[in-house]
């Protein structure tokens, strides 16, 4: 009994969340091309790009930057940021994370924390003071409409109507290219959703009671049932064309237990599941007491349970 009570604690559980079993695919996720622009730096110059938001637990980034000349790589609170540019003396004190340092060619990524992060570019050449501010880079082209933190005030001094006015001494051309964290592969699930087919509360008799109309929908679909009674009970799915000659042939019903493996045998409080394919064809419930005699005049619970698809039925797995 203890054993029962165990396996039967573990079906209950399985039933809180269904879904894990129930899914026939698993979306696959990858780095897809998102926004780009080109940004011209003459030495010392930086560049804001863009303003990354990651939510309560951090983020990742993938970011890929081709400069003709070599630049630092770096992300800092968008706030220091910000209040650097108004402020280049506070250039000195800036705190970087995952900076990467004298590349040209390279695939940056960066653990973020929970607060915004700007990334930043550098071009290496002209000073080796990070503290030294020789100004801000301009963007030749860009479909980056991402936030950016920049000040209006330096912006105005090199832009006018958004194409770059002020002229490059040695110009550094770096392509910055994001990427966006994406579904790729069986992006669009089915959606399940639990169902009664049978709820009721009914005086117990002797006589086999028969619940039909339940037709698998796909492979692998449960149904759950739970039974509530003052006797112990027989409880099983059979197929409906055998399940509809019990009621003439009461005999036959041994024998249909026999080769079934959804029943549950001398049972008063309980909860079970059980898996069915779309080819098992129409299903129905039967339920009776193990004793036919001595049936007393109260009533049983019966309830049973299915999962169909509710949405996206029609294309499990495709993007």
């Amino acid at each position: 009994m203890k054993t029962s009570k165990f396996a039967a604690l573990l079906i209950g559980l399985a039933f809180v969340q269904p879904a894990f079993a129930r899914q026939d695919s698993t979306r696959r996720f990858d780095w897809r091309p998102a926004n780009n622009e080109t940004v011209r730096l003459d030495p010392a110059n930086y560049h804001a790009g863009r303003t990354y938001h990651p939510g309560p637990n951090g983020g990742n980034l993938h970011v890929e930057i081709q400069a003709q000349q070599p630049v630092t790589i770096f992300m800092v609170h968008a706030e220091d940021w910000n209040n650097a540019v108004q402020h280049p003396q506070a250039m000195a004190n800036l705190h970087t994370i995952c900076e990467n340092d004298h590349v040209s060619n390279v695939v940056y990524t960066c653990e973020l924390p929970p607060a915004p992060m700007t990334l930043i570019v550098r071009d290496d050449r002209g000073s080796s003071d990070p503290a030294v501010f020789a100004g801000l880079g301009a963007v030749l082209n860009s479909d980056n409409s991402a936030e950016r933190a920049v000040g209006a005030g330096i912006v105005s001094l090199f832009t006018r109507q958004g194409a770059a006015v002020r002229q490059f001494h040695s110009p550094n051309d770096v392509h910055i290219q994001y990427f966006r964290w994406d579904c790729v592969e069986n992006c669009i699930q089915p959606e399940f959703q639990w169902r009664d087919e049978v709820k009721e509360k009914y005086d117990l008799t002797s006589f086999l009671k028969v619940y039909g109309g339940y037709t698998p929908q796909y492979d692998g679909e449960q149904v759950s049932v739970k039974i509530k009674s003052p006797v112990p009970m027989v409880v099983a799915i059979l197929p409906s064309n055998i399940a509809d000659q019990l009621h003439s042939n009461p005999g036959m019903l041994e024998s249909s237990l026999q080769t079934n493996s959804c029943q549950q045998r001398g049972v008063q409080n309980m909860q079970f599941q059980c898996t069915f394919n779309a080819g098992d064809g129409p299903q129905s419930l039967i339920v009776a007491p193990e004793q036919s005699s001595h049936v007393p005049h109260k009533k049983a619970e019966i309830e049973w349970l299915i999962d169909p698809c509710v949405g996206n039925c029609s294309a499990p797995g495709d993007q």
